[in-house]
């Protein structure tokens, strides 16, 4: 289980929307790199980071942003948001991107992400956001008619390195994670999938770390650590010891 602090990029600075609104965004960090630099100093392994900006313009705005996360951390990265074509996926990865994340053009173009794997495998993610059980697309801003279980069957043989499954009903406003319907998809797919969307407390880290949920590669979270809901090292210590199996002694 991997928990995965996030970095929303908006107009060069972090942020955290509410409900996917671009309108309703809290700044946390005027200094992406910092904010990298914190987390990886608390202890955690890997980074989420997505482009705001890029998801609803098409292409990479906030590349100047990445760049910084990039220099002041050695953790792996993977990063949304406005990667809609080959040529963007390779300059990512070349500048040291570990995984891109593919949402609107796995929904648009699904041959691409196909491509994408054969090209540069295990370096390719597919987002899949869902709205009242249906997938969202352009920064949310529309629904399409597509099942959150169909897309992902799509690319079953693929070799798609996960799913990151985002409930935008829940995204931001600290109500937890959507367990029941993450279970379903993880369950329904042999892909790996990483839940995000509502991590609130260290409640919902209790819960990541249940049998049932060793199915999935890890959580993101957001607006919980950045406000102080959710102690890292606590977070970070009940992970270690559930893999040590002592989880029920913390």
């Amino acid at each position: 289980m991997i928990i995965f602090p996030a970095i929303d990029l908006k107009d060069g600075h972090c942020v955290r929307l509410k409900l996917g609104d671009m309108d309703q965004a809290t700044v946390f960090n005027t200094d992406p790199g910092d904010q990298a630099r914190r987390f990886q100093d608390q202890g955690f392994e890997w980074l989420h980071v997505v482009d705001l900006n890029g998801a609803f313009a098409g292409k990479s705005e906030n590349s100047t942003a990445v760049e910084s996360i990039l220099k002041n951390t050695t953790n792996p990265v993977q990063l949304g948001g406005g990667i809609r074509d080959l040529a963007g996926i390779e300059h990512w990865l070349e500048k040291g991107i570990s995984r891109v994340i593919l949402g609107t053009v796995a929904v648009r173009d699904p041959a691409l992400v196909k491509e994408a794997c054969k090209r540069f495998p295990g370096r390719v993610a597919v987002g899949i956001d869902a709205k009242g059980g249906k997938v969202a697309v352009e920064g949310w801003a529309e629904t399409s008619e597509l099942t959150v279980i169909d897309m992902a069957r799509q690319f079953e043989d693929a070799g798609v390195a996960a799913i990151i499954y985002t409930d935008i009903d829940r995204d931001g406003i600290l109500t937890g994670l959507n367990i029941t319907a993450t279970l379903e998809l993880a369950n329904a797919v042999s892909i790996p999938v990483i839940a995000s969307g509502g991590l609130a407390s260290i409640d919902d880290v209790k819960r990541l770390v249940e049998p049932d949920c060793s199915i999935l590669e890890g959580a993101i979270t957001g607006r919980a650590l950045y406000d102080g809901r959710l102690d890292p090292a606590e977070a970070l210590a009940l992970i270690a010891a559930s893999k040590s199996g002592k989880a029920g002694n913390v």
